[in-house]
């Protein structure tokens, strides 16, 4: 065989070279804007959205009690998933999770890392004007996370009463063994919000009292000085179907790193 006939065939057996991916720039860009788009409007009072709600649960747990009754004043917009990995990653520069997925739900990131992020995307995101010069990217509070997971229902679930049903809107226990999935997989609550309950437990900006004693009825987080646990809420896919209910209260260290506690943002004026 000749050399060039012998080049030819190598040429031609050997794999394809892949295009050139999209820069870090472009990327960026992508998932910044993909996350703009997924935020989903919350005008309490208005159309469908109630004003008011009754946050804890006075037939339940100690930690839900007494059951107050929230009125919000102001609009904000609740992502529609918890905070993704690859997102995070262009943000941060890095990825801490342990289970690795780009459109997969982040974790191991602590109450700190996760404002810190809050701050560097509404930087960003405001250098992109992507977001108005008066917004900003934060942890919801603790009665904006209820709101909007009740998504104005007064049951045990956004869905019901029945834990039955669980499987078909979030990941817990009883389904996620063997799954590794990228956020939405499951059905949304009615207001279009994914995996409120289930998946990861999600931060919340107040810091945690072990009642729902004199926090604040106008939806603004709980803060209370030398505090060092934050409110989670939501419950996640290693936890009973009792822990998803969109009443059920948790806490952790806000440096506490679990593979089960992500977040979520909400996008408000400042």
């Amino acid at each position: 065989m000749s050399c060039r006939l012998l080049l030819l065939t190598i040429l031609c057996l050997a794999p394809s070279i892949p295009a050139r991916g999209e820069d870090s720039s472009a990327k960026k860009d992508r998932i910044f804007k993909l996350f703009v788009e997924e935020f989903v409007p919350l005008t309490p009072g208005e159309g469908k959205f109630p004003g008011s709600f009754i946050l804890g649960n006075a037939d339940g747990p100690d930690t839900e009690k007494p059951a107050t009754k929230i009125t919000l004043k102001k609009p904000f917009s609740m992502a529609r998933y918890e905070v993704t990995q690859e997102l995070y990653e262009v943000v941060m520069g890095k990825n801490p999770s342990r289970w690795p997925g780009p459109r997969n739900s982040v974790e191991k990131v602590s109450w700190d890392e996760a404002n810190e992020f809050c701050l560097k995307i509404t930087n960003q995101l405001q250098e992109r004007k992507l977001i108005g010069a008066d917004e900003i990217i934060r942890l919801p509070s603790e009665a904006e996370w209820e709101y909007a997971c009740r998504a104005g229902t007064k049951t045990r679930y956004s869905f019901g009463d029945d834990p039955r049903l669980l499987g078909d809107y979030g990941w817990f226990a009883g389904n996620a063994q063997g799954n590794d999935p990228p956020v939405g997989k499951k059905k949304p609550n009615a207001w279009n919000l994914y995996d409120m309950h289930g998946y990861v437990w999600e931060w919340c900006a107040d810091t945690w009292h072990p009642t729902v004693a004199e926090i604040p009825v106008d939806g603004t987080p709980r803060q209370a000085r030398d505090a060092k646990e934050r409110v989670l809420r939501g419950g996640a896919w290693s936890d009973d179907a009792d822990k998803a209910r969109s009443g059920y209260r948790h806490h952790k260290p806000a440096d506490a790193l679990s593979d089960a506690v992500g977040f979520r943002c909400v996008r408000a004026k400042k």
